[in-house]
């Protein structure tokens, strides 16, 4: 499948959907974006920021296997 991004104004939104609605599920699939660009970028040039100013938190491989069987065991029953 490809993917595009549409941007429409809000009144059209109803009409898009209805055109969109002609397709199966095999044609088509609607992806909801979670977050906008801007919002993206903010948080991954907040990440940077804490790494180059030596703030950043890092994890060893056996800290997170450990936090990782946490989680699952957690979630199993």
């Amino acid at each position: 499948m490809e993917t595009i991004r549409l941007e429409f104004q809000p009144q059209i939104k109803a009409k898009i959907l209805e055109l969109l609605s002609s397709f199966s599920s095999d044609e088509l699939k609607i992806v909801t974006e979670i977050t906008t660009f801007e919002e993206e970028k903010r948080m991954i040039q907040s990440r940077l920021d804490k790494i180059n100013d030596g703030t950043a938190v890092y994890s060893t491989f056996e800290e997170l296997d450990v936090l990782l069987d946490e989680t699952i065991s957690k979630y199993e029953d």
